[in-house]
């Protein structure tokens, strides 16, 4: 191949490629292919760099205008700069570079290795050889748009990061709204927001509204008013059972007195409702009263239960899904209405929080007897130091063939207090009822999975199902 090389204008002669060039030991090629539907014609532009020398070193650029041996071949321009030295631009050399990326156009994209035969191969599916004329192109299949897979989604901190900025929002409306003109109210609220906590339930309301397609502000509000709802009834509970520890740290009452923890956890109750009536909702408003009462209706159950040994799994079952399935429920549910979801939606998203809140009920009974109390947050056997019959020990007692342990269960449910709960626990475990109990809550959790079909596919229906794992697997 001859060219002739011209600088500024002035001829500079003519050479051939065989001979030798005034050239880098390494070159880097860029292939410009354009107007190929015309004339098929390839702008081939060099660069050659120059290596470094302790010497100074002189730069100049040329620019190399050939002309191929057929009309098929465009204006070759070659842009090199020059250092001491020369090497032959053979066949030898060239397989020493390494592979390259060459680029015209986004829509004509090709890859060379010159360390084998050239050859140009294009991403629009032609193949040309240089110098040997017209490329013969053929039809490719369409495959459609290239779509990278998502991470998976198995880690409740990777769920949190689906909807890491509506759980930024939904902390900065909790705050906001727990202020108060009053000092107290404003001591509590505080002591209650340090304190932390998972955020399952604002997790369901904002995955929810996401996976529904919803768009809008309003989930947020939802989210922290479902929250509020959760944090008064926790206020609530601590003084009726006479909790002293929750997430690992004193309870709102054993600091501020049960009277400031009632009346705050009123406060709270009250702010839900102003925010539920600010999103202008009837439906809203009807799901959410409608599981405030049958909160309140979960806890005065709980009451009759507490002391008694004879409560059976179906009266255990209707008080767990009062006092803590209802608020998952009515969270999917609530999020689903503000995302304009269809009936049949709406349904499926209430009936995967039902099974969801049921499943994770029953895991924090077995947590209670099996688990350790840093990690949990409230020490271990909380529950039958209450005197709260617990499916666990319902189980227990049922199956157990060992008189003195039943009548052990049996006294300690009647009266509360941890004198036996080493044997209590030894009882537990060898009827299997924590197995037993786990497999109840499996068996919740894959029903809350199918629940899912009801919405299309998306990265927060994952976490939605990722959820649903969680719960049963969680070790706190």
């Amino acid at each position: 191949m001859r060219c002739s090389v011209r600088s500024a204008g002035i001829d500079a002669g003519d050479f051939d490629f065989r001979e030798l060039l005034t050239v880098v030991l390494h070159a880097q090629v860029v292939l410009a292919a354009s107007k190929l539907d015309d004339a098929h014609l390839v702008t081939l532009a060099v660069t050659l760099h120059g290596r470094a020398d302790r010497g100074t070193r002189e730069q100049r650029r040329t620019h190399l205008d050939g002309v191929a041996r057929t009309h098929e071949e465009n204006l070759a321009k070659l842009n090199f700069g020059t250092r001491l030295g020369r090497e032959l631009f053979d066949a030898q050399h060239a397989a020493r570079l390494d592979p390259i990326l060459l680029a015209a156009r986004g829509d004509h994209r090709v890859h060379v290795d010159l360390r084998k035969r050239p050859r140009i191969l294009l991403t629009d599916s032609r193949t040309v050889k240089p110098g040997l004329g017209t490329p013969k192109p053929h039809r490719r299949p369409d495959t459609g748009p290239l779509r990278l897979p998502s991470p998976p989604v198995n880690t409740l901190a990777a769920v949190k990061d689906l909807v890491h900025a509506d759980l930024g929002a939904v902390d900065a409306v909790i705050r906001a709204s727990m202020k108060s003109t009053v000092n107290l109210v404003d001591q509590v609220a505080e002591h209650i927001i340090s304190g932390g906590g998972k955020r399952l339930r604002p997790l369901i309301v904002l995955l929810s509204a996401r996976a529904c397609g919803y768009r809008g502000s309003s989930h947020i509000d939802a989210a922290a008013f479902i929250e509020f709802i959760h944090t008064a009834t926790l206020l609530h509970d601590d003084v009726v059972d006479g909790s002293s520890r929750r997430r690992g740290r004193l309870t709102a009452n054993a600091v501020y007195g049960n009277q400031a923890s009632v009346l705050v956890g009123d406060f709270v109750y009250s702010r839900a409702f102003q925010m539920m009536a600010a999103i202008g909702s009837q439906r809203v408003m009807e799901i959410m009263s409608q599981a405030t009462n049958v909160i309140a209706e979960g806890e005065v159950l709980q009451l009759m239960n507490a002391g008694d040994p004879d409560t059976t799994q179906q009266r255990y079952l209707e008080v767990i899904y009062r006092k803590t399935a209802k608020l998952f429920e009515s969270g999917a549910e609530v999020a689903a209405v503000i995302a304009g979801a269809s009936p049949s939606q709406q349904r499926a998203l209430a009936e995967y929080g039902r099974h969801l809140g049921t499943a994770y009920q029953l895991i924090d009974d077995v947590l209670d007897y099996r688990s350790n109390p840093d990690e949990l947050g409230k020490n271990l056997g909380d529950d039958l130091a209450e005197g709260k019959p617990t499916l666990p020990l319902i189980q227990a007692l049922k199956t157990s063939t060992d008189a003195n342990a039943r009548a052990m269960i049996r006294g300690a449910i009647e009266n509360g207090g941890l004198d036996h709960l080493e044997l209590i626990v030894a009882t537990i475990e060898s009827t299997g009822a924590l197995e037993y109990t786990r497999a109840l809550a499996q068996d919740e959790a894959d029903q809350a999975l199918t629940a899912l079909r009801a919405l299309p596919e998306s990265p927060h229906k994952q976490g939605l199902a990722a959820l649903a794992r969680f719960a049963v697997e969680r070790s706190s």
